[in-house]
């Protein structure tokens, strides 16, 4: 059964952000990788340290049912609005499942990432509604290989 849950955006302040929400809910991260952690990705630009420090992907679990999740855009990605900075994210049980939720919920949208298999070990794919709202899936796949 898939779960949503919010994916808020920054541009560059992702850390300052999720440390002021984890004091504010007395949580902790349960996951937090920078761009620097990022293999380098062929005909890519060589990221700055400044941008290497930036946050690709922070996981705070609020409650049982509820994660709060983030990053900061990548370095360089045009069209960042504050207000416009966040996307729902589904994780789901099953690649069927995400596939069926990807092709019925991008139907007429703009789809920005096709589903594919990611070096975090996830099936996974975004895109916007025809209602102009952004949305992400999320499939842990147990059979794929994640990085350690």
């Amino acid at each position: 059964m898939a779960t949503i849950n919010p994916y808020l955006m920054f541009n560059g302040n992702c850390k300052e952000a999720f440390e002021f929400y984890k004091e504010a809910f007395g949580k902790e991260f349960a996951e937090i990788t920078h761009f620097g952690d990022m293999a380098a990705q062929e005909g890519s630009p060589e990221l700055t340290e400044a941008q290497k420090k930036m946050v690709m992907h922070v996981r705070m679990p609020i409650s049982e049912e509820t994660v709060l999740y983030g990053s900061d855009i990548f370095p360089g990605t045009p069209g960042f609005t504050v207000g416009d900075n966040f996307s729902v994210s589904i994780s789901t049980d099953s690649r069927e499942e995400t596939d069926n939720l990807f092709t019925k919920l991008s139907a007429g949208g703009n789809v920005t990432m096709p589903l594919a298999d990611t070096f975090w070990g996830a099936y996974f794919g975004m895109w916007r509604d025809k209602f102009g709202i952004d949305w992400m899936v999320n499939f842990d796949d147990p059979f794929q290989v994640q990085p350690h």
